[in-house]
């Protein structure tokens, strides 16, 4: 095996490890505190909503320190080196309140962990993300690397989503907090320790804040992609939190099955992965990012439809191949316009520019607390103790149309999107639009 080809994995591997625990906890947050603990829909989407104006101050802040960090590990590899620890700690106390909480108490606890979990994995991945367009410079081996990840990705999902149903009926969720986070965790300090950054000459020139900040905020291709990211985000972070609802309320299965629902996204989407990838080799990749868009969008029809587990299955198919499409696609989109930043400025800002990105992915926590506070304004769905009088009618709407809503939007931002044909910094040799 070649070294370019170590390169590749020892990085690629990392979204394995940052994958694991922000899945668990934002996919069976709801489930968890809602279904079992009795906490209320609109307490939930309180949660959520403070987190995300959270989330709006400290993510640039998170990529500014990171853009101007001068070690000798790197830029990126102190706060990864750091960071993993406390996130492992935040999704294990998160999955592990004591007993006596309840009303109130139970919500300031869960809000605390929420927050302080949901914050670390910012730190982690937008240093993470940062390192993508450094590493590799080209759309050829950022999609063969991207295609890489997100299989690594998919793969944790199995684990960290699939698989949970399973293995908290059998340890319970704070054994399996601890094992998710502490497999998670060791990933990514590998993926830390191997990836090596670039060397920061003492002479080049570190970002200053606010022109930063007025350079993002004026730059027309990031708030489109941001805001497209954001509405996906949003229809996927639905499917996972109301896919287990779904099966409960809506197909009146065994909760367990919820398993070959989430099995039959993922294991889809990763053989999907690889056509997307041959896809944006062989063609543009803007027409290859809308498209995978707008076939998440449809996938949504057929399972709203879907009346028992073989139909479902169906279903989850299509919305894995869109899925598959959309991951492949995304972070190319990113790193082009983190290309255009440090070409047309002369100035290294992956950090703060992932943070931000990574902010407006965040933004998706507006909508879906919006889609669980409509959950018990429209039907009535307060909590697993007071479900409504419709929740299976509730359960489809969560989990199918206002996702597909989402898309549809997310769909109509990506065609504002309009990149100048210059080659990115380096040897690059990728494909215009």
């Amino acid at each position: 095996m070649k070294l370019s080809k170590y390169k590749t994995f020892n990085y690629a591997i990392g979204m394995f490890g940052t994958s694991i625990p922000i899945n668990m906890l934002k996919t069976y947050a709801a489930i968890f505190y809602v279904d079992q603990l009795g906490l209320t829909t609109p307490q939930f989407a309180l949660i959520l909503f403070v987190y995300t104006f959270i989330d709006v101050l400290d993510n640039p802040v998170y990529g500014f320190l990171s853009d101007r960090t001068r070690t000798r590990w790197g830029r990126r590899r102190p706060w990864l080196v750091i960071g993993t620890p406390l996130l492992v700690l935040g999704l294990i106390a998160f999955y592990s309140p004591v007993d006596f909480l309840a009303g109130n108490a139970l919500l300031a606890y869960a809000m605390a962990f929420y927050i302080f979990t949901g914050t670390l994995d910012s730190v982690i991945n937008a240093n993470y993300a940062a390192l993508f367009p450094e590493l590799f410079t080209d759309d050829t081996s950022r999609a063969k690397t991207n295609a890489m990840r997100q299989a690594f990705q998919l793969v944790a999902m199995i684990i960290s989503i699939a698989l949970t149903p399973i293995v908290t009926n059998a340890l319970g969720y704070s054994t399996t907090a601890i094992i998710y986070g502490v497999l998670g965790g060791v990933v990514i300090l590998y993926m830390s320790l191997t990836a090596k950054e670039k060397e920061i000459k003492p002479s080049e020139e570190k970002p200053r804040l606010w022109d930063s900040i007025k350079t993002i905020v004026t730059n027309r291709n990031f708030w489109i992609a941001g805001l497209t990211n954001a509405f996906y985000s949003a229809a996927m972070s639905l499917v996972l939190a109301g896919l287990p609802f779904f099966v409960k309320y809506t197909l009146q299965i065994p909760d367990a099955q919820s398993t070959i629902l989430f099995a039959s996204v993922l294991l889809i989407a990763i053989g999907s992965v690889v056509l997307w990838a041959w896809l944006v080799r062989k063609f543009r990749l803007i027409p290859i990012w809308r498209i995978a868009l707008g076939a998440l969008a449809i996938s949504f029809i057929p399972l709203f439809f879907a009346s028992d587990l073989v139909s479902a299955i169906v279903g989850s198919i299509l919305v894995g191949f869109g899925f598959a499409g959309v991951i492949t696609t995304m972070d190319l989109i990113g790193a082009r316009i983190m290309d255009e930043d440090t070409r047309k400025y002369n100035l290294r800002r992956e950090g703060i520019y992932s943070n931000a990105l990574g902010f407006m992915n965040r933004l998706s926590g507006l909508f879906t607390s919006l889609a669980f506070l409509l959950l018990f304004r429209l039907f009535g769905f307060e909590s697993g103790d007071n479900p409504g009088a419709q929740p299976g009618t509730a359960s489809r709407f969560l989990l199918t149309v206002f996702p597909m809503v989402m898309m549809v939007v997310s769909l109509g931002f990506s065609f504002f999107l309009k990149f100048v044909k210059q080659t990115p910094p380096e040897t690059f040799e990728g494909n215009g639009e």
